[in-house]
């Protein structure tokens, strides 16, 4: 039986990949009162990067500045009911100095009726 065991050198590698989003940001991005990004850097990052998709909209909040929302999500949601449910949930995990990336998964259901 060997007393010394022969000395290893070993790595673990872990890699997950998805696809790169432009710009690198979801469906709505919450932007604190003294984030590092203000609403009118990322209007021109948004500009730059995706031109038309993206809408700031500056609200009246105690530590959010404003949201940049997709503009396709609202033509599915009605912009105030969409700032609203943003701004409930946002202001629970944000606060004046964060930048909050959100991903909103919308499904619209239709149910109609026909006489026969």
């Amino acid at each position: 039986m060997r007393d010394v065991l022969e000395n290893k050198k070993r790595a673990e590698i872990q890699m997950s990949l998805s696809e790169f989003e432009i710009p690198p940001m979801q469906d709505a991005l919450i932007i604190g009162k003294n984030s590092p990004i203000g609403p009118e850097a990322t209007r021109r990052m948004v500009d730059i990067l995706s031109p038309n998709q993206y809408e700031i909209v500056k609200v009246d909040h105690p530590i959010i500045e404003a949201l940049v929302i997709r503009k396709l999500l609202m033509d599915m949601i009605p912009k105030d009911k969409l700032i609203h449910i943003i701004l409930n949930e946002g202001e629970k995990v944000a606060n004046e100095t964060t930048i909050i990336k959100a991903q909103l998964n919308i499904v619209v259901h239709v149910s109609k009726s026909v006489e026969l």
